[in-house]
């Protein structure tokens, strides 16, 4: 998780309950479990997506441009004030997504978001490049906290190869109200009953037995995104407010 910046393909399938269970019964021969999914469980993670007041980022991304950018704050779990979180910008260009990442404490994260002033707090390590480069984002398109979502994960790393990584999403829950990664996690869910989103990650191709096991359940990609999914469901709700 401590990784800061990364370049990578990111593919993305719906399952059903078979097919995750299929997965996960071959999994283990070619691919060990993240450490955070201590005993089998999975790990919570927990986003901020920042915007525009109306939106632009996640308009512009679903309208499917060569280049499209996202910038969040991420917890693992429910956290304090005084924890560590990740500021993240996520860029896609040519199907290839570039992640960069840097350390803030969260309660100089809230205090960023409204003041827009660089913390400089000498108790965290900050990748000053990537800071300079989301900063500049930031206020460029002013941007405050739009939407949390979790869920919970497992990962999976190919043996003897770092590059191929998979995860399986489930517990997706959204909210537009009470933005903050220090409050218990809720909010509503986001795919229907026994589906499961899961992510293939590689630089380079995918490996050959993944390829099989998709090819024999009749598997195919999905465009889905958590937050693209989490809009359109937001403009279908105020839609049927303004109809009521």
């Amino acid at each position: 998780m401590a990784i800061e910046v990364f370049n990578r393909r990111e593919i993305k399938y719906l399952l059903s309950d078979e097919d995750k269970e299929a997965l996960l019964g071959i999994i283990g021969q070619y691919m060990d479990s993240d450490p955070y999914n201590k005993d089998g469980k999975p790990y919570s993670i927990c986003n901020l997506y920042l915007d525009t007041p109306a939106d632009e980022l996640i308009i512009k991304s679903l309208e499917k441009p060569a280049f499209k950018e996202k910038i969040r704050l991420r917890s693992y779990g429910q956290v304090g004030l005084d924890a560590t979180v990740f500021l993240e910008s996520k860029k896609k260009f040519d199907g290839v997504v570039n992640k960069r990442r840097t350390n803030f404490v969260l309660a100089d994260a809230y205090r960023y978001f409204e003041e827009g002033t660089i913390p400089q707090n000498p108790a965290v390590k900050m990748n000053q490049q990537v800071m300079k480069e989301i900063d500049y984002i930031m206020k460029f398109y002013k941007l405050k906290p739009r939407v949390f979502i979790s869920y919970d994960r497992l990962a999976f790393f190919e043996k003897n190869n770092s590059d191929f990584r998979l995860t399986i999403d489930r517990n997706i829950q959204t909210r537009r109200t009470d933005l903050r990664l220090d409050s218990p996690i809720y909010g509503k869910q986001l795919l229907p009953e026994g589906k499961w989103l899961m992510e293939a990650k590689a630089f380079k191709a995918f490996p050959l037995w993944f390829v099989h096991f998709l090819s024999e359940r009749k598997i195919f990609s999905s465009s889905f995104s958590k937050y693209g999914a989490e809009y359109k469901t937001h403009l279908e709700e105020v839609k049927n407010e303004c109809i009521e």
